[in-house]
């Protein structure tokens, strides 16, 4: 039996419970979080600049050490058998971490040989990974001759060398191209779907929203809302939609009751409206009123108004994506 298949299947994947962080200039990261990420789970960790998300991350992974509270891997407390646990999980960070100068191939196999997997074995594995991120024919060469997103898929294809249980991915996607983005979550619901938990941070929320079943928002270092994906969505009841109008549109719009309606230009109508409510009704009202629809959008994605619902927005907050945190640590 491996070690794998003696951790218990009943324990979370992940389990967080009170977990503080407060870095040396008295910055408090995580102001005393708790979550639970079934096995098999597919979880989405978002949250704004600064919320908490990298420190969360990095202490789950024991890149940074934890100021109080409690983690376990399947069961394994972090604390009390830090090497066991780390053999439990995958870390795909945010920034390329790899040899450029060595060939993919090398790559995979000299990081399953720090985990002690023979080589014979570390070069099929190698072989597999290589294959499920469409990098088989870049298997010998120079991994600084390929391209952004071969590099990310790389960065997979090296952690799933020691078969993690619970895989991390830390802004997976970020910087390249919606083609590849999306070649990238196929191969993540691959992974997911053959039994690999998965964590995913990311500020691209149409990504959460595409591939994950359940989230947790941080913000300020506490956690506003958890739970499953489609429950959370529910909670909103407002739509919003960009209507493209052929023509010019006319000095007065018609009013729709329960509706806001406002012309961002002469040819474009930003519409909010009850998620109950019928199109037909609103489309009826604006032909009465000679105002003819060419085309619509969604103004934003659920996710999206979901998070600023819940964060809210203010000046000193950037755009989503991974926060840093406020100080460096040495890492025991």
């Amino acid at each position: 039996m491996t070690q794998n298949q003696a951790v218990s299947t009943a324990a979370p994947a992940l389990s967080v419970r009170d977990l503080r962080k407060t870095y040396d200039n008295r910055v408090e990261a995580l102001k005393g979080v708790s979550l639970d990420v079934a096995p098999g789970d597919f979880f989405a960790l978002l949250g704004p600049n600064g919320a908490g998300k990298s420190t969360l991350i990095g202490i789950v992974s024991s890149l940074v050490n934890l100021s109080a509270g409690s983690v376990s891997i399947f069961g394994t407390d972090l604390v009390a058998d830090r090497s066991a646990a780390m053999r439990l999980i995958g870390l795909v960070p945010q920034e390329l971490n790899f040899n450029m100068f060595e060939k993919p191939l090398d790559i995979l196999t000299n990081y399953a040989g720090f985990y002690g997997v023979p080589r014979a074995e570390a070069v099929l594995r190698a072989e597999e990974e290589l294959k499920r991120a469409q990098l088989w024919d870049k298997a010998q060469m120079m991994s600084r001759t390929l391209s952004g997103g071969m590099k990310r898929r790389l960065m997979i294809a090296r952690a799933m060398m020691t078969r993690p249980r619970l895989l991390i991915l830390d802004e997976p996607t970020a910087g390249v191209d919606i083609e590849i983005r999306r070649g990238m979550w196929k191969t993540l619901k691959e992974i997911n779907a053959a039994g690999t938990t998965i964590i995913l941070t990311t500020h691209y929320l149409e990504e959460a929203e595409s591939l994950c079943r359940n989230l947790a928002i941080i913000d300020r270092g506490r956690i506003v809302q958890q739970g499953p994906m489609k429950a959370l969505l529910a909670m909103l009841d407002i739509e919003g939609f960009v209507l493209d109008i052929d023509g010019t549109l006319p000095a007065t719009l018609p009013r729709i009751e329960g509706t806001t309606l406002v012309a961002s230009d002469d040819h474009t109508l930003d519409l909010e409206m009850p998620r109950a409510m019928d199109l037909n009704r609103v489309f009826a009202t604006l032909g009465d009123a000679g105002i003819r629809v060419r085309s619509m959008r969604t103004k934003s994605n659920r996710l999206e108004e979901l998070f600023v619902r819940l964060t809210g927005e203010n000046a000193d907050k950037g755009p989503l994506g991974n926060d840093v945190p406020a100080a460096p640590e040495q890492v025991a």
